[in-house]
């Protein structure tokens, strides 16, 4: 219940309230101006994305530490990555590898956009970058530190390495950006949130510009076990059969990295300056379950809700929608729940007709990432009519039938699309782009 001038409103009538103050506050169209990435498939978006054309798998056996005595063998880590190739010593040492992987992707994006301090106010761009997990790599080395050498010899840097809204703070120091800056920490879902909120921030007039999106850096012996010992990754030792979304043999999912961040923009911000536009954003919906600390709930009805809360966001009914990116992380119960989600949220109608893949096959799971990655390779099928083929698909499961464009991408003119995530807590974020006109 809330009040008004005294008065008591009952739940209607709350609602009713926020959508007419929403109706009143004018809202601006906001589009995408900029992509920048750095996964297991490639350096930048480029290479990102002609991994998901030739469906060019990232996962491969682990080489950041030694699994020897790990079930997990398979991870997908960012191929003959170097931080001195994109940083100065001194620099690569402050900072953990995932605020690296942040400010490389942000970078690119920022060039990819063409914004400068000729053509718009600093004081109004912000950065929204989310991490699941932070410097967990960081963490565990100091933790060694600390056993072997004692707490004064512990990093003074240790504190600014680890905590999860690093990646945006540095982000903000590398291109001097002075709007909001914030980390919206929601798990796998953190990445969709960010994108999300800074898609109603400047819908709503707060700033012009924000980059948004997620970093990831937890492939070590803490977040492999971590997952490991709660049965969520796949043991598998065939890389074609271990991240295998919506497949019967699904057995859990494999642990990526990178990060992906993308520019959003007021329209007429974007079209003053002259900016190319990938794609529009038109809806965001966010839920929570309410049910468990890391399975979804099992009729799917949070991440059910999450998605008709975008289409209704978005003005557009289900059956308008043309591809669906799902979180699809090849463990038995996020697959078969999100089917049932969707199936909630379009109607049989719908679901039957939309095309929905999962790309974790190729990047496996970004965590925090996850999202962001998936959101510019949405932009991306939009901008190349092709959508991305959920690879290693052979098994088929009767409680996952959906059209999942399976092995081999799909030509398509892709006008309205759909990026489902879903975090452990039951957090989940749905974000829809629409083709500019």
């Amino acid at each position: 219940m809330s009040t008004q001038k005294g008065k008591i409103l009952k739940k209607g009538q709350t609602q009713d309230l926020l959508k007419t103050r929403k109706d009143e506050k004018m809202e601006r169209r906001v589009v995408i101006t900029g992509l920048g990435a750095i996964t297991p498939i490639g350096k930048n978006v480029d290479e990102t994305w002609k991994g998901i054309e030739n469906g060019t798998c990232g996962i491969d056996n682990i080489s950041l530490f030694n699994a020897e005595t790990f079930k997990t063998k398979l991870v997908a880590e960012v191929k003959e990555y170097n931080p001195l190739d994109y940083f100065e010593q001194k620099q690569a040492k402050r900072l953990d590898r995932s605020s690296q992987f942040a400010i490389i992707a942000a970078k690119e994006a920022f060039e990819n956009s063409g914004i400068t301090k000729e053509n718009t106010d600093f004081d109004r761009v912000g950065v929204f970058v989310s991490s699941g997990i932070g410097g967990i790599k960081t963490l565990q080395d100091q933790c060694e530190v600390n056993f072997e050498k004692g707490h004064n010899r512990i990093s003074p840097m240790f504190i600014p390495m680890i905590i999860t809204n690093i990646p945006a703070g540095n982000i903000a120091i590398e291109l001097g950006l002075k709007g909001e800056s914030i980390s919206i920490v929601s798990a796998c879902a953190s990445s969709t949130h960010a994108i999300g909120e800074a898609y109603r921030t400047i819908k709503y007039g707060s700033e012009d510009v924000i980059l948004a999106g997620g970093t990831e850096a937890s492939i070590c012996e803490i977040g492999i076990a971590g997952f490991e010992n709660m049965k969520a990754l796949s043991s598998a030792e065939d890389k074609t059969r271990a991240s295998i979304p919506f497949d019967k043999e699904r057995s859990g999912f494999v642990m990526g990295e990178g990060a992906g961040v993308i520019v959003l923009e007021e329209l007429e911000h974007a079209k003053k300056r002259g900016a190319s536009i990938y794609a529009e954003v038109i809806g965001y919906g966010a839920t929570s379950d309410g049910y468990h600390i890391t399975s979804p709930s099992p009729d799917g009805e949070g991440g059910a809700r999450a998605m008709k809360r975008a289409i209704e966001d978005a003005n557009i009914e289900p059956k308008d929608i043309d591809y669906i990116n799902a979180h699809g992380t090849s463990t038995h119960l996020n697959d078969s729940t999100e089917t049932k989600a969707i199936k909630q949220a379009l109607g049989d109608v719908a679901s039957a007709k939309v095309m929905v893949s999962s790309t974790k096959g190729n990047t496996g799971h970004l965590l925090g990432a996850a999202g962001a990655v998936e959101a510019l390779i949405c932009a991306k099928a939009m901008e190349q009519k092709l959508v991305p083929p959920t690879i290693h698909y052979k098994e088929k499961d009767e409680e996952c039938d959906l059209d999942i464009v399976p092995n081999t991408p799909r030509k398509a003119d892709l006008n309205i699309i759909m990026s489902n995530s879903l975090g452990f807590g039951g957090q989940n974020a749905s974000i829809i782009l629409k083709k500019y006109m």
